[in-house]
């Protein structure tokens, strides 16, 4: 049985540079993971992800639930055949989904109910009542056959008071421990006999001495990564630094680093320089079906008028499909006439953007140039 592994292979100051095994391929590291929350990245086929230079995507175990169902994934014979995606997949366990439910909502006690045995929720498609337990998290993501499994985590907001937060990381330290049992008592292997890993995931909001407290406490487990949940959820771009630094030291330095929820370039290179080594985020592909995409110079919208008449790539020496073979006066047409090419070619962009900078991100910390290629990516990215 093919299992997971982690290599740290060069460290440049507080970037690592390192490799993960999977019984469905191995990931270089620092890595972005393209989101495919119901199974698809939005627009694009697994063939162009691939194409793209992605090895690994997050699916999430909360819409996979509501939508198609986790028996109908299993029935198909995991999610890697189901979505004929046969390249590693991570599996968000959908906590942060169903806290967010009340975020914002004067109706939060009727939509999300947490108590210590789990949490219940009402479905954001139809309002049926559910319910998750850590047990119930660890067995769906099983059935569905993913690579890498997260436990069930209270993600408080980042405007919670310290006796609150305080609360939420003591719950989710305890549905990580329930989570851990349940995954060993299953043998950790998936319907289709392949292993498959478990993350923890430290919270705490913003206050530092929780951090550091959570971050203790899983380093203590048996857990095959450690992720860091709660940030990139309202904090400031200051707050979550600072964070990152408080909790660097406190990290195992043999287990890979999952940031979870972050994803524009800025905040990559960030996490890369506070020795985290794994990130997803939704943004690449939301802004692009918006009509936003990146390039080395900072954002372009092509919905401005200024582009119907440029008739250069969206940038001149990118190598992907889109670049290759249509102009942004071209893709700004698409994008007036809400046409469905317009919103791939966009995508497709920008989760090259974020495969190449995380290329060009792991070839700098082999060279020892980590922090040299950041300036200069930043002084053109944020000029």
């Amino acid at each position: 049985m093919s299992k997971f592994t982690f290599q740290l292979n060069k460290t440049d100051q507080g970037a690592r540079l390192g490799k993960i095994s999977t019984p469905h391929g191995v990931i270089d590291t620092p890595v972005f993971m393209p989101v495919g929350t119901s199974a698809t990245v939005k627009t694009a086929t697994p063939e162009e992800i691939d194409d793209l230079g992605a090895r690994i995507i997050l699916a999430n175990n909360y819409h996979l639930y509501l939508r198609p169902g986790t028996e109908v994934i299993k029935n198909a014979g995991g999610i890697h055949n189901f979505m004929n995606w046969h390249g590693p997949i991570l599996t968000d366990s959908g906590g942060y989904q169903v806290f967010s439910l009340g975020v914002g909502n004067k109706n939060k006690n009727n939509l999300v109910k947490i108590m210590d045995a789990g949490v219940e929720f009402r479905s954001h498609l139809d309002g049926s009542k559910h319910f998750f337990s850590p047990e119930e998290v660890v067995k769906m993501q099983e059935d569905i056959g993913a690579d890498i499994i997260m436990c069930l985590d209270e993600c408080a907001s980042h405007s919670v008071n310290h006796q609150y937060a305080e609360e939420a990381m003591n719950r989710t330290h305890d549905w990580a421990e329930r989570c851990l049992s349940a995954h060993i008592c299953n043998k950790r292997q998936s319907t289709q006999g392949e292993y498959q890993a478990i993350f923890g995931i430290i919270q705490g909001v913003t206050f530092d001495d929780l951090r550091i407290k959570s971050a203790n406490y899983f380093s203590n487990l048996d857990f095959d990564g450690t992720a860091i949940g709660g940030l990139s959820v309202g904090e400031s771009k200051l707050q979550m630094k600072h964070t990152l630094d408080v909790l660097k030291p406190f990290l195992p330095i043999e287990k890979p680093r999952y940031l979870m929820g972050v994803g524009a370039p800025e905040d990559l290179l960030s996490g890369v320089e506070r020795g985290i080594d794994m990130f997803d985020c939704v943004l690449a592909t939301r802004i692009a079906r918006n009509g936003t995409v990146w390039s080395r110079s900072g954002k372009l919208n092509l919905n401005n008028s200024g582009f119907s008449n440029d008739f250069q790539p969206i940038e001149i020496d990118c190598d992907c499909y889109a670049c290759k073979h249509f102009t942004r006066a071209y893709i700004a047409h698409l994008l007036r006439e809400r046409e469905i090419l317009g919103m791939r070619l966009t995508t497709i962009h920008n989760l090259r953007f974020l495969m190449k900078l995380m290329e060009d991100v792991r070839l700098a910390i082999n060279l020892g140039q980590f922090n040299k290629f950041k300036t200069k990516f930043l002084l053109d990215f944020e000029k």
